[in-house]
């Protein structure tokens, strides 16, 4: 073997495994460990991309209701176990079609190329809605969910699309659980 050139591919080996290890980082850092799907970070940059090239997306939010219930009754573990339901139940329902996030705690987003490739918004609902079976017991669950179709704005941004979707979904938990009448946000 000749020395110089071992010596010279050792440095190059050793930072093409350095670069190796820090993508690997950077990639788990961008998702979810309880749920494997995207947070907010890797996910806003593709939600972008589909925002700007698909003619029809449509962004959804998506809120667990009473999720600090199913903690205080259920526990913790249960609650985890809802996350990951309803993170698969997103999934499955973008179907290639778009890209799904957990934002954080009980909260969720989506973007979806053209909603007519899904099964639609109802779908969505009663899967988000089936109860999750965790420790022989089941456990209730309840979603809200916003949408917004990215054609109907004047400017189709992804954050003008999570600011309707949100409005949106705050418009369905004012229904649903305060009587009608849209609550407050601070």
């Amino acid at each position: 073997m000749d020395l110089p050139i071992v010596a010279a591919a050792l440095p190059a080996l050793g930072w093409a495994l350095h670069g190796s290890l820090l993508t690997h980082r950077l990639s788990t850092a961008r998702r979810d460990p309880l749920t494997g799907l995207h947070t907010r970070t890797g996910w806003t940059a593709r939600a972008e991309r589909i925002a700007t090239r698909s003619a029809d997306a449509a962004a959804l939010l998506v809120d667990l209701d009473d999720f600090k219930a199913i903690n205080d009754t259920y526990g913790h573990s249960a609650g985890d176990a809802v996350i990951a339901a309803t993170a698969a139940r997103l999934t499955g329902w973008v179907s290639g079609h778009g890209i799904a996030a957990r934002l954080g705690g009980d909260e969720f987003a989506a973007i979806i190329t053209d909603p007519a490739r899904t099964p639609g918004l109802a779908a969505l609902r009663e899967a988000l809605h089936r109860p999750v079976a965790y420790g022989g017991q089941t456990v209730p669950v309840g979603a809200s969910v916003g949408v917004c179709h990215l054609a109907d704005l004047p400017a189709r941004t992804l954050t003008d699309a999570l600011s309707a979707a949100d409005s949106a979904m705050y418009a369905v938990k004012g229904r649903g659980r305060r009587n009608n009448t849209p609550r407050a946000r601070s």
